[in-house]
């Protein structure tokens, strides 16, 4: 159908040749007339019983009546011929809007292909994008990690050092506390050997005196 009215409406001198047609047989009707009516007439007073008078009534209703017909058919073909026009026109119409319709839908496709491109685009540069904060923010990420360790390692090799200091102080002052305590036995011991001493010697002495 569509093929039918493309053909139509690239050669549209076809129906520019029918409706030619229809002018030439609408000419045609308008020139029509009746003709030996004579001898119409002659056979309804011979075979028909009519006088000349009724029979040229008769003929002249008939002929009345059939040109009625031809003039109703040609009306007839005239409104066909409109008709016929309107439909051509509209075919022509349906065509062009068929031909738009068909122009719109590739300009509105092309337009969404391209809105489509830039949008995949759009979307590559975003995803390579995110993916390069991604890799700086794990490289970031990685190097406070390795320097908080480095920060955590050297803080605990000098909580190391001073808790050995701390340790070697201790047993330094362990020792001192020793040796005080091993000279302040000495020096008791001393000091008692010596009150012993003394006052066994006055016992002596007092015995001495006594005895």
């Amino acid at each position: 159908m569509i093929l039918r009215i493309i053909r139509e409406h690239r050669n549209p001198v076809i129906g520019v040749r029918y409706f030619c047609n229809s002018k030439h047989l609408l000419n045609d009707l308008d020139t029509v007339h009746i003709k030996n009516t004579n001898r119409f007439r002659q056979l309804l007073v011979d075979d028909g019983d009519f006088t000349s008078q009724q029979a040229n009534a008769l003929v002249n209703i008939m002929s009345s009546a059939l040109k009625g017909g031809i003039t109703h058919v040609s009306q007839d073909l005239a409104s066909r011929e409109k008709l016929i026009q309107l439909v051509y026109q509209q075919r022509v119409d349906f065509a062009k809007l068929r031909d738009q319709l068909l122009s719109a839908d590739r300009s509105e496709f092309h337009s969404i292909q391209n809105e489509y491109e830039g949008i995949r685009n759009d979307l590559e540069k975003l995803r390579t994008k995110l993916r390069e904060e991604i890799t700086k923010a794990n490289a970031g990420f990685k190097l406070d990690l390795s320097l908080e360790k480095g920060r955590i390692r050297e803080e605990s090799s000098h909580h190391d050092l001073q808790i050995k200091e701390i340790d070697t102080r201790i047993d330094q002052e362990v020792t001192n506390m020793k040796m005080q305590i091993d000279s302040v036995k000495t020096q008791v011991m001393q000091w008692l050997i010596g009150v012993c001493t003394g006052t066994f010697a006055l016992v002596l002495a007092y015995v001495r005196l006594l005895s």
